[in-house]
């Protein structure tokens, strides 16, 4: 993985990251499904431009089908389900359980994608990310039954994000990510309109306004172009590696700008997960440590773009 593809992936973490904290504002005066029209909708008006003028739009045909497909899995539901999610359990829990969409991609990789398989130290790191997201949710969604279901919700969208990252490279790896990433959100936008319209708001604040502006240009149109430019580089599985470092910045944005608490189980879920995230990108463990695990010889060589 280059410094380039490092600088992206910790933009498109901090900018991801903060889309759990502009939900959670959104949420004080929208409803889930207009939340999610909103934002796929400025998604797809800010992309429009820029898949236009690279001639991305032109590539489209023939693949509507695949990208309509694209568009339910990876992108109307688990919007839907991540924003509901996050009526029952804080934004910051919300960020970090979605880091279980590595996990997810290495273990559909096994059995539908060889050339996303992941050995060595890398697969290590996917285990050590595992049990990272298994203490925060054994532990900070022990609560009732609404706050469990909420974590749930977050873990299915995690899925979804993982099989559409596979699906992607798969069906759609030779288009431009602008283009898939613009169709994707207006595919989106309009299967969510109707319901949008029966819960238009009649009100809402400023700060609602201001967050779901942000949610719709920053965290979801500039995001998933980002995302899907490393797909198309990198492949599905190191580009989901962005959702173990995303949740870094959810916990402090939910911490210092909601004033979410954090517990030890946080805290040692993230450390868990970090050291996931460092050994799945193909980082280097500590001498000590290389000695008796994994020999390097069966980790993942330098990425290749695709």
């Amino acid at each position: 993985m280059s410094r380039r593809h490092l600088f992206v992936l910790a933009v498109l973490a901090a900018t991801w990251g903060a889309s759990y904290l502009f939900i959670k504002v959104g949420l004080r005066d929208f409803s889930s499904s207009f939340l999610v029209f909103a934002r796929t909708a400025l998604a797809a008006a800010v992309l429009a431009p820029i898949a236009y003028r690279r001639g991305a739009l032109r590539e489209l045909q023939g693949a509507w089908g695949a990208i309509v497909v694209l568009a339910v899995v990876q992108v109307a539901v688990p919007f839907l389900l991540i924003t509901e999610g996050e009526h029952h359990i804080p934004s910051a829990l919300a960020g970090i359980l979605v880091a279980s969409a590595p996990i997810y991609t290495a273990l559909l990789a096994l059995r539908f994608a060889e050339s996303e398989r992941v050995t060595g130290w890398a697969l290590v790191g996917i285990l050590v990310g595992i049990v990272g997201v298994v203490l925060l949710f054994g532990v900070d969604l022990s609560g009732d039954t609404e706050t469990l279901l909420g974590g749930l919700m977050v873990l299915v969208a995690s899925l979804g994000y993982s099989v559409g990252a596979l699906y992607l490279k798969a069906r759609l790896g030779t288009l431009q990510p602008a283009g898939i990433a613009t169709a994707t959100m207006g595919v989106s936008a309009l299967l969510l309109a109707p319901f949008a319209l029966v819960s238009f708001p009649s009100t809402a604040g400023a700060d609602s306004v201001a967050a779901v502006l942000a949610l719709g240009v920053l965290g979801t149109g500039v995001a998933f172009l980002l995302f899907y430019s490393l797909i198309s580089e990198l492949g599905a599985s190191k580009a989901s590696l962005v959702a173990y470092l995303a949740p870094v910045f959810a916990v402090l944005y939910g911490v210092t700008l909601l004033g979410e608490a954090i517990s030890v189980a946080t805290v040692a879920g993230l450390a868990l997960i970090l050291g996931g995230s460092y050994l799945g990108a193909g980082g280097r463990p500590p001498r000590w440590l290389s000695r008796t695990g994994p020999s390097r010889s069966t980790s993942p060589g330098p990425a290749r773009a695709r």
